[in-house]
C-alpha cells in the first residue's frame, strides 16, 4: 500500500501539469474571483431634471454615492430613448407631487440597481413609507434570472462542451497514431485543421442549432430579435470551439492534460462571459474580455436576445469571433510542423 502511496506521489511530483492543476490553479482562480467581485469603485451616473425637485430630495441625493446629471424636460419625458443614446447614465429619475417617484432603467442590471439603492436610500431618508415606481427599457422587475442570463449559459455551454470534445478526439487521435498516419499522406496541414474543423463543426452547428431551438421554444427564454442571428453567432462560437480545441490539443500529450488546462483556458472567460458586468470590474480588468471568444459569442447573443438588435448591431462581435477562429487556424496549422515538417 505504501509503495503504491509512494510511486502515486512521485508520478505527480514529476508532473508539472498536475502541480499546476492541485497548487497553483486554485489560487490563480481564486485570485480572479477577489479581483472580479470584491469592491468596486463603480459610480452610477443618474439623470433628473433638478428644478422639479424638491430642494430637500436634491440635496438627499447629493449626499449619495452618485454622480447625478441635471436634464431638460425633454430629455427626462424621453427617459427610455435618452437611456439608449446613452449609456453612460444608468438611471433617470423623476418626481411628481400627482404621480410619485418613477425610475426608468436601461435594463435589470448590477449598474441600475446600485442606482435604485441610492435613490430609494435618499427618499427614505426624507419619507420612510415613499413608494418608488421602476420601469426598464429592456426586461421587467419581474424576470427571472434565468432570463437574464440566458444569453450567457447558451455561450458558455457550447463552447466549453465542444471544447472538450474536439480537444479530447484530437488528442485520441494523435497518440492513437491516426493523426501521424494521415500526415505520411500528400494532405497538407492546412487541410488537416479544416478536415477535423469541418467533421466536428457539423457535430457542433448540429449542437448550437438545438440548444437555442430547446432554450427557445421549451423552456421559453425571451428573444427579442430574430432567432437566425442568434443561429449564426452559435455557429460561428462553436467553430471557434472546435479551432480552440485543435489548439489545446496540439500542446497536451492526453486527454487528461486536456482537462488540466481547463481553469488556465476556459474558467476565466466565464468571468468575462457577461456574468459581470464589465465596466463594473476594478482595475481595468474588464479589458481584458477583448482577448476571449466566449465574450463576443456571448455580446452577439445577447444583443439579438435583451435588444432585439440585428446584423449591423451584432457585426463587430460576429467579426471577432472569425477572427479568433482564423488566428486559431494559422497557430494550428503552424504547431502541426512538429510532426510534419511539409
Amino acid at each position: 500500500m505504501m509503495h503504491l502511496a509512494r510511486r502515486v506521489i512521485r508520478q505527480t511530483i514529476n508532473d508539472k501539469r498536475s502541480l499546476m492543476m492541485i497548487l497553483v490553479a486554485p489560487l490563480l482562480i481564486l485570485t480572479l474571483v477577489y479581483l472580479l467581485l470584491g469592491d468596486s469603485d463603480y459610480v452610477p451616473t443618474v439623470g433628473m431634471e433638478k428644478s422639479t425637485l424638491p430642494d430637500p430630495l436634491v440635496t438627499a441625493l447629493e449626499e449619495q454615492d452618485l454622480k447625478i446629471k441635471n436634464l431638460s424636460n425633454e430629455e427626462v419625458e424621453e427617459a427610455k430613448s435618452y437611456l439608449k443614446d446613452h449609456e453612460n447614465v444608468d438611471a433617470i429619475f423623476t418626481f411628481s407631487q400627482n404621480e410619485g417617484m418613477d425610475i426608468t432603467l436601461y435594463e435589470p442590471s448590477t449598474k441600475g440597481a446600485s442606482a435604485a439603492s441610492e435613490i430609494q436610500e435618499a427618499m427614505t431618508s426624507l419619507n420612510p413609507s415613499a413608494k418608488v415606481e421602476m420601469a426598464y427599457v429592456y426586461g421587467d422587475q419581474e424576470q427571472s434570472t434565468f432570463d437574464s442570463l440566458g444569453y450567457v449559459f447558451l455561450a458558455l455551454f457550447s463552447f466549453f462542451l465542444v471544447f472538450i470534445i474536439s480537444g479530447m478526439a484530437l488528442v485520441r487521435e494523435r497518440t492513437g497514431g491516426t493523426l501521424e498516419r494521415l500526415l505520411m499522406t500528400p494532405i497538407k496541414r492546412g487541410e488537416v485543421i479544416l478536415g477535423y474543423t469541418i467533421g466536428y463543426g457539423v457535430f457542433a452547428i448540429v449542437q448550437a442549432i438545438l440548444i437555442v431551438l430547446y432554450t427557445i421554444f421549451v423552456l421559453q427564454l425571451s428573444s427579442a430579435g430574430n432567432i437566425g442571428w442568434i443561429l449564426l453567432a452559435m455557429v460561428l462560437l462553436a467553430v471557434t470551439a472546435v479551432m480552440f480545441g485543435a489548439t489545446i490539443s496540439v500542446f497536451a500529450s492526453s486527454e487528461l492534460q486536456v482537462v488540466q488546462m481547463i481553469p488556465f483556458t476556459i474558467i476565466p472567460q466565464v468571468f468575462f462571459s457577461g456574468l459581470i458586468p464589465l465596466d463594473l470590474i476594478p482595475f481595468g480588468l474588464g479589458n481584458l474580455s477583448y482577448i476571449m471568444p466566449i465574450y463576443y459569442g456571448a455580446a452577439a447573443i445577447k444583443g439579438v436576445m435583451v435588444y432585439g438588435d440585428g446584423f449591423m448591431q451584432i457585426w463587430p462581435y460576429l467579426l471577432g469571433l472569425l477572427t479568433f477562429a482564423i488566428v486559431l487556424y494559422v497557430i494550428n496549422t503552424r504547431a502541426l510542423r512538429k510532426f510534419r515538417k511539409l
